[in-house]
Order: structure tokens, then C-alpha cells, then sequence
């Protein structure tokens, strides 16, 4: 006879469920929604099964709700990422996260020169998708970033 062997995880009465995160990009994620030093019951789970990604991250952050522009700085980096709202333990909104056509205030230019890097002018981005991937143009500079040189701005709690 064979036992089968499961840890549950407690169910949060009211708060967001973060699912499929790539496992890569979990702390990352932690870190740009500023979870670290977060009073929030956080339960995450990482390199678990996924049919979607083959392997992904989970995270439940128990009594905390995001804005848009949360969401926004999770697609740039987690494009499958799903937003479960839950609240009384049901859930009752489910958003696939997409990035939007423009990102403002949300990621730094990589160009030393852009005046956005010396003066206190909100970052601006066009968004373009080509074979290699996501790119963002600057509004001001127009060089274009790629996904390896963006620096998205950490969420300030």
C-alpha cells in the first residue's frame, strides 16, 4: 500500500495569487514588489509543474491587492504571469498580465546620456515585439532596450 505524501498550504482569505512566474524570475519579482519587507503572510513555491511553462513560481501574498502599474512591471519580466484576486477565499478576478503599448515611470533608460537619467523627467517607453523579443524605445533618446538591459524600477512600498 502505497501512502501519498502532500504539503498543503493554507488558503489566504483575502489577498493576490501570483501563478506562472518563470522560476528564474521569482526573486526578481519578490524584489519589484517590494515583498522583502512586506507585514503580509507570503507563501511561494518555486521549480514547481507546469503545463504552461514546464516548470514555474507561485506566490500567495495573504491581504495585499496591486495597481496597474505592479502588474505592468511583472509582464515586462513574467509575460505568462496570472493575477488571482481572492477575497472571503474565493476567487474573483483572474487577470493574465499584458504589457501595454506605452511604460511610463516604470523602467529606467540604459543609455548614461538619456536626460531621464539626469534630470526628474518620468521614464516613457514605446513597446515592440520583434523575433528576439520584447524592446522598449525611449520617448526622449530613442535607444532601445532590450530585456537583458532593462532595469525596471522597484515598487516603492
Amino acid at each position: 500500500m502505497e501512502l501519498e505524501k502532500q504539503l498543503k498550504v493554507n488558503a489566504i482569505k483575502d489577498g493576490t495569487v501570483i501563478d506562472r512566474i518563470p522560476s528564474s524570475q521569482l526573486f526578481r519579482v519578490i524584489e519589484i514588489l517590494g515583498l522583502e519587507d512586506c507585514d503580509s503572510q507570503i507563501t511561494f513555491g518555486m521549480n514547481l509543474e507546469s503545463k504552461h511553462l514546464g516548470s514555474k513560481a507561485i506566490i500567495k501574498i495573504s491581504g495585499r491587492f496591486f495597481g496597474e502599474d505592479d502588474i505592468n512591471r511583472i509582464a515586462l519580466i513574467a509575460p505568462e504571469a496570472k493575477f488571482n484576486i481572492i477575497r472571503d477565499y474565493e476567487v474573483v478576478e483572474k487577470r493574465q498580465v499584458a504589457v501595454p503599448d506605452t511604460i511610463v515611470g516604470i523602467a529606467r533608460c540604459f543609455n548614461p546620456n538619456c536626460i531621464t537619467n539626469h534630470q526628474p523627467i518620468t521614464t516613457r517607453f514605446a513597446t515592440k515585439y520583434t523575433d528576439s523579443g520584447l524592446l522598449l524605445v525611449c520617448h526622449y533618446c530613442e535607444k532601445v532596450t532590450d530585456r537583458h538591459n532593462l532595469k525596471i524600477i522597484s515598487r516603492i512600498a
